[in-house]
């Protein structure tokens, strides 16, 4: 046999060999949604993905793949419960609801706030007009603000209001805008949310911004009805402002509210009379503001932190059902940063600023616990809606198995004859392997998170965040 007959007769045979599979694959598969079916489990074995198959939370298309893979080795700290994880709220835009933005100093609140009024995919975008400080953020179809911050409502319960002024004021404040309009609104659905930064970095931050002049004077920090005593809240300097100060005069100033003034701005006063020091010591005072600040914390609708951007924007995103239009970016060479800091000024700030550290390391550890319950929930959703669009190809597939065709050769029976009896004998295999590849659920490989990014993330700050 010449080598020439040899290829000839092999060609000739692949070419068999192809036309008995697709005769094959007619027979007990002959529509095309069995046939991409059959093309897809091929696929998911082979570990790539079918035309059209969008893996949420795993894949290309999702935005946020990349910071499952940052947080590698985090190890939880504290036991949240479900409630404590799960935020989605059913937050209605045309409806009643007000979104209020507790912004704190120098935790990049001014970004955010911008975020909030610039850059959400609305039916009714906010009204943003060059030289002027606030939008006009009116529901669709209504002229009522769905947002109350900096930048919608201005500062109307006070400048830089915290948790106290503001659960105390929004409410009135909404009702007496109402009475001015001459309408009454149903009940409405508040939800609190804020930013936190590291406080080392805050703290640096907000001496940096107070050393060119900053002093928020028009600060009311209203409590229990009253403003605070001069004898209560002294000033630490004298004049107009606080201008050129040096890192050391402002750590030594016992008054200086720079001093955790994330915890106090989170908590509810009213449970320590208020800034009146003298009805509890100094550190049952605190103790008490911090396990207020975390309980409002965790109850918040949703607070992000500055130094994951990213997951501030998922987050955000996940709990309001509400899409950024550009995404967030982690700045670097913050004013913050550059400051040369020793490592024993560093350690005097973090005593000065304890609270804010045990809140933030608190506040930290459930924001990324929360994200990864987030992750998680959106890979078992989209699973199951994998599997839902495999039963519906199933369904389609069903009434074609249980067709049989009854042959009677008279004759020996011929190729075509031949694979329709061989078809008829793989039908079970083939049935029994559909049916087990739709059923079977394909686990996460869930990366947990990264607890040693604080040293790293301290170098990420973002200034430009006030």
């Amino acid at each position: 046999m010449d080598e020439k007959s040899y290829y000839s007769r092999l060609l000739i045979a692949l070419l068999m060999v192809l036309c008995f599979g697709v005769i094959v694959l007619q027979y007990v598969c002959p529509t095309s949604d069995c046939q991409l079916l059959h093309l897809a489990s091929l696929s998911s074995r082979l570990g790539s993905r079918a035309p059209g198959d969008r893996m949420n939370g795993a894949g290309a298309g999702d935005p946020y793949s990349s910071e499952d893979g940052a947080l590698v080795r985090f190890v939880p700290r504290f036991n949240f419960t479900t409630k404590d994880l799960h935020r989605a709220v059913e937050f209605n835009i045309k409806g009643n609801d007000v979104i209020v933005f507790l912004h704190i100093q120098k935790t990049g609140g001014t970004t955010f706030g911008r975020h909030l009024v610039r850059n959400i995919q609305l039916e009714r975008p906010c009204e943003c007009h060059a030289g002027q400080k606030k939008c006009t953020c009116y529901r669709p179809g209504k002229r009522d603000t769905w947002l109350f911050s900096r930048f919608s409502t201005g500062w109307s319960c006070g400048l830089h209001a915290d948790w106290t002024e503001l659960t105390n004021c929004v409410p009135s404040f909404m009702s007496n805008r109402e009475a001015q309009e001459r309408r009454r609104t149903p009940s409405r659905n508040y939800y609190y949310i804020t930013i936190l930064r590291d406080p080392v970095w805050r703290y640096l931050s907000e001496w940096r911004h107070v050393q060119r002049g900053a002093t928020w004077k028009a600060s009311k920090h209203m409590c229990d009805g009253r403003l605070p005593t001069l004898s209560e809240l002294p000033s630490c300097y004298n004049g107009d402002d606080w201008s050129g100060c040096s890192l050391e005069e402002f750590m030594a100033c016992p008054y200086n509210l720079a001093n955790n003034r994330q915890t106090r701005m989170l908590a509810d006063l009213s449970l320590v009379g208020c800034y009146n020091l003298s009805i509890m010591s100094e550190n049952q005072r605190w103790a008490v503001l911090l396990e207020s600040a975390k309980r409002n914390l965790r109850n918040m609708a949703f607070f992000g932190l500055t130094e994951y951007q990213r997951k501030t924007q998922y987050l955000f995103e996940h709990t309001f059902r509400l899409s950024f239009i550009a995404p967030f970016t982690q700045l670097n060479g913050t004013r913050a940063a550059s400051v040369e800091v020793e490592p024993e000024t560093q350690r005097r700030i973090r005593e000065l600023s304890q609270w804010d550290v045990e809140l933030y390391e608190y506040a930290r550890d459930l924001f990324l616990q929360r994200f990864q319950y987030a992750r998680q929930q959106e890979r078992r959703e989209a699973r199951q809606r994998r599997m839902q669009e495999r039963r519906k190809l199933r369904a389609k597939v069903k009434p074609w198995w249980g067709v049989t065709p009854v042959f009677k050769p008279t004759k020996e029976p011929s190729m075509t004859e031949q694979a329709l009896v061989f078809s008829e004998e793989k039908q079970a295999d083939a049935r029994q392997t559909l049916e087990s590849e739709s059923e079977g659920q394909v686990e996460d490989n869930w990366l947990e998170e990264d607890d040693s990014e604080t040293i790293l993330d301290y170098l990420e700050n973002v200034e430009q965040w006030r």
